[in-house]
């Protein structure tokens, strides 16, 4: 039993695994962000780009009940109550959401792609060109090995 909760100590606190962890909150932080921006700040605008649509609000009955309720003017949260809706609205929503965020992760990606191929590019640099002779030679070399002049 000992043995067991050795290892599993050694799996919960590798640093891999708590930088998921940290990953992971910052993620769903991030989440609630993008669900502010979106509910908050771009569906009004489409909205008013829309006459006033509300996608929260948009639903189709599935059956009488619901129906019942669409007539009388109820909202999505009333007419879940009632029966069953298809509620495409929210799923417009979701994919603005989807959207954005998609785009946001494929941007930071890019940058971190961007940054770790420059650090790749500085890293490879090994060699040199002789000023005299033109050839290539070790960055640490003071003398060219082909035409042996000495290098500063």
């Amino acid at each position: 039993m000992k043995a067991l909760l050795k290892e599993f100590k050694r799996f919960a606190f590798k640093g891999n695994m708590i930088d998921l962890a940290v990953g992971m909150i910052i993620g769903a932080a991030f989440t609630g962000l993008v669900n502010s921006i979106v509910n908050n700040l771009i569906m009004p605008i489409i909205s008013l780009l829309t006459a006033g649509i509300d996608f929260n609000n948009m639903y189709l009955p599935l059956n009488s009940a619901a129906l019942v309720a669409q007539e009388n003017g109820a909202d999505l949260v009333t007419a879940k109550k009632a029966g069953a809706v298809f509620a495409y609205g929210s799923f417009i929503t979701d994919l603005v959401q989807f959207i954005i965020l998609a785009f946001v992760v494929f941007m930071l990606i890019r940058l971190v792609t961007t940054i770790m191929s420059r650090d790749e590019q500085e890293k490879k640099i090994t060699t040199k060109t002789c000023p005299f002779c033109k050839s290539e030679i070790p960055l640490e070399a003071t003398k060219c090995a082909h035409c042996t002049s000495d290098i500063d």
